[in-house]
């Protein structure tokens, strides 16, 4: 202890400058947005790296998992392609409202916080590959997020299980829509809000992306009604809906680009401000 009070004595000079340098450039910062969007930028670039050597050690390890999935993936899949019709069509991103094969960038989850209430995950991918801020994020079971701050290789994502994220969904097959939510307690299910008493929904129901969102594609997945209330003070439907995915477990994921995205935005801010 003596030791310590005796550094800290013989290089208070030092650490007074230090803790002043760190204070200034912590005001200077806050203070400028230039500057503050330059070091989230080069937080997402050292934390990226970081989190991308993590994930490529995990997945070693997993890889038995990993591979015993895929096959028993495959096997429902030729299970599935025996047993169809010739009538029927295969899916394709055509059916995506308009989505084209070149309009989709193919990432992955190399880092996911799912157990605060601003839930975050990042991509492997960034400026580099076309990624920009406000892109939906999906994958084959459904939607996962929007991304947020992009550096040159990797991007942020804001996750469907963060408590600020608010997007246009709707009951399928139907017209009636709300804002889907997370109310912060389950990481396998979100709320579905402001859900008029008109709209003829039960359990099992399946909710899926709305036509209002500029950002993802209409009739993605999201999951199916568990449990329906009806607020006293507005009587609007809550629905609960249990998701799809596990968010606690994602892989690869694929990133929209919205050609419509910025036209749309330019568009609604020149309605306000006249």
């Amino acid at each position: 202890m003596q030791q310590i009070f005796s550094f800290i004595i013989k290089n208070s000079n030092r650490l007074l400058f230090l803790l002043l340098l760190g204070i200034s450039l912590s005001l200077t910062i806050q203070s400028h947005s230039f500057h503050k969007s330059k070091v989230i930028s080069s937080a997402n670039f050292l934390s990226g790296g970081v989190y991308e050597r993590i994930n490529s050690m995990e997945e070693y390890l997993h890889l038995k998992k990993q591979n015993e999935e895929l096959a028993l993936e495959n096997a429902n899949l030729k299970s599935l392609l025996f047993k169809s019709q010739d009538t029927l069509k295969a899916p394709n991103l055509d059916s995506l409202k308009g989505v084209l094969p070149k309009d989709i960038i193919v990432s992955r989850v190399i880092h996911n916080s799912y157990n605060v209430y601003d839930n975050f995950l990042t991509l492997n991918s960034g400026a580099k590959s076309g990624v920009k801020p406000d892109m939906g994020v999906i994958n084959s079971l459904g939607i996962v997020g929007i991304t947020d701050n992009v550096s040159g290789n990797y991007s942020t994502v804001v996750s469907i299980l963060n408590v600020k994220s608010q997007i246009n969904a709707k009951i399928k097959n139907s017209d009636h829509f709300g804002s889907l939510i997370w109310d912060g307690k389950s990481t396998g299910f979100v709320q579905l809000i402001d859900v008029p008493r008109l709209a003829a929904i039960k359990k099992g129901d399946t909710i899926v992306t709305g036509g209002q969102s500029v950002i993802f594609p209409e009739n993605i997945g999201i999951g199916t009604i568990d449990k329906i209330f009806i607020e006293e003070k507005t009587h609007y439907y809550t629905i609960n809906v249990k998701l799809f995915n596990d968010m606690t477990n994602l892989g690869y994921v694929y990133i929209i680009k919205s050609k419509d995205n910025e036209e749309i935005k330019n568009l609604e801010k020149l309605g306000k401000d006249e």
